[in-house]
């Protein structure tokens, strides 16, 4: 059996449940009696290297239950992308508070972080365990059924629009709403989770996994519009042309990227606003509103999903046994 000191870190964008699955590594890891230590560290892969460290070891149930039940990355975050030099910092300090083993809870870049830890360390001859615990919103992580952080955003995702498409009904128009997501649609085909009649909204969805082409958007939404007297559009953030280029960063004056090299798709409600623009121009449609849900559904407080939460504590527990079991990285 595995033992030692450990580290968990939580890394990209933060989640309704991913403090479930921090408590989960801290809870799990304490039953072992080899562990002598649960530190947390601040602000992911960044807070190593400046050794921002919180001890779990000795941390109240009860107050890491709280935790557990608040939405949002109580470590703090980042999304550095480690490189060589990075990962030397980094090992420099774990030899120094003798850490054997990393968890990294995270999406996609978060991962990538966790195989060039692992990578590195192992070409540096040190002995580290490096586990990636799954979590995100846009549930795009390979291999996975739904990710933990989904369920939740989901839920906020499915009555903001049922939500939206009442307002609509009373006010009729066209309401364009834009989900984050990135490269992967389930986010934003979650609105339809709302209907409940056959004219309910969203009565347009637009995904990432398909071509959108701006003159088909406006047809589309022209004939709901002359049909229902109304229209309710959910457009994915990720949305592109034939080749592949972001439509908001076709319309974008100017590209801001993460360290991972990611475009910043949610950072502005400037996609809604240019399909907004382009509606009232082009159909000569007087009522059109546009929503970017941004941050909101990554969080929210009132659409936690009681299976999220629970599948988010189990990932972390399960991410303990297997290194504490295992013979590998995972």
């Amino acid at each position: 059996m595995a033992s030692g000191k450990i580290l968990v870190a939580q890394g990209g964008g933060p989640t309704a449940v991913i403090n479930q699955s921090l408590v989960g590594v801290a809870l799990e890891a304490r039953r072992f009696r080899n562990v002598e230590r649960v530190y947390g560290a601040r602000h992911g892969v960044r807070g190593i290297i400046d050794q921002e460290f919180v001890d779990l070891t000795q941390e109240t149930s009860h107050n890491l239950e709280m935790v557990a039940s608040t939405p949002s990355s109580a470590l703090g975050s980042t999304r550095d992308k480690p490189d060589e030099k990075y990962c030397q910092e980094i090992f420099k300090v774990l030899r120094a508070h003798e850490i054997e083993h990393f968890f990294y809870i995270g999406g996609n870049d978060s991962s990538d972080t966790v195989r060039i830890v692992s990578l590195e360390a192992q070409k540096a001859g040190y002995p580290l365990r490096c586990i990636h615990i799954p979590k995100t919103i846009d549930n795009d992580l390979v291999g996975s059924d739904h990710t933990p952080g989904f369920p939740s955003a989901a839920r906020f995702v499915a009555q903001a629009f049922a939500g939206a498409n009442l307002d609509n009904a009373s006010l009729p128009g066209v309401y364009v709403g834009v989900v984050m997501g990135r490269h992967a649609g389930f986010l934003t085909a979650a609105s339809a989770l709302g209907r409940k009649f056959p004219d309910d909204g969203p009565h347009l969805i637009y995904l990432p996994e398909r071509i959108f082409v701006l003159e088909n958007f406006l047809a589309e939404v022209k004939a709901t519009y002359e049909r229902l007297g109304r229209c309710v559009v959910a457009v994915s953030e990720g949305i592109h042309d034939a080749s592949g280029t972001p439509i908001a960063s076709l319309l974008a004056k100017d590209v801001e990227r993460d360290a991972h090299g990611n475009v910043q798709l949610s950072g502005t409600g400037a996609l809604a606003d240019l399909l907004c623009d382009e509606i009232k121009s082009q159909l000569k449609i007087k009522r059109v509103r546009g929503d970017t849900f941004g941050y909101l559904q990554r969080s929210f407080i009132g659409c936690v999903s009681d299976v999220d939460q629970r599948e988010a504590r189990e990932v972390g527990e399960k991410a303990v046994q297997f290194a504490m079991w295992g013979n590998r990285d995972g």
